[in-house]
């Protein structure tokens, strides 16, 4: 299968080779924030990561550098994304749970979205590890108990440490409008 048909899921953090009806149906694809297997937080080319805010990008520059000196690599499952991008993960999320009040534990809408902000990015298995114990220090916090993988820059994390987590994105005031 062609490297542009793989996609990862943001749900469960797990790369998933989508079948070619499915690429096809997901169809916006990178230039709307689709994050291809093995992606990183260098990789400038792709939307997903160059569109993310500078200072969050900056911060997880720094950390993944480091954290290559514990042989950790810093892999993005999901950053910036298009509004399309999240409405379509929002629907396929409502299928999937059921209803938008159960999806809404999961997937943001397009205008609360941190992703479709770039101040959100979702970062692979080993990212997430390493971030859990050293990402305060880089102003990167894990802001959903439900999502560890999800992390935004919090500046004054380095001196004052992260903020309370929320349960999930639905107890979090910004996503609701």
């Amino acid at each position: 299968m062609p490297d542009s048909e793989r996609v990862r899921t943001t749900v469960r953090d797990a790369p998933v080779q989508a079948p070619p009806s499915r690429a096809v149906r997901r169809g916006l694809g990178t230039a709307h924030g689709a994050v291809p297997a093995s992606t990183t937080v260098f990789d400038d080319e792709l939307p997903a990561v160059a569109n993310l805010d500078p200072d969050l990008l900056d911060a997880l520059r720094r950390a993944a550098i480091d954290a290559a000196d514990d042989g950790v690599e810093f892999s993005v499952n999901g950053g910036w994304r298009s509004p399309e991008y999240q409405n379509q993960l929002l629907r396929e999320a409502i299928a999937k749970y059921g209803s938008a009040e159960e999806a809404a534990r999961w997937v943001a809408t397009a205008d609360t979205s941190a992703h479709v902000a770039g101040t959100a990015v979702d970062v692979g298995f080993a990212a997430r590890a390493w971030l859990s114990e050293h990402g305060a220090g880089y102003g990167l916090c894990q802001i959903y108990r439900n999502e560890p993988w999800h992390y935004e820059l919090r500046p004054e994390a380095p001196e004052c440490g992260c903020p309370p987590q929320y349960a999930d994105p639905s107890h979090d005031p910004r996503t609701r409008r």
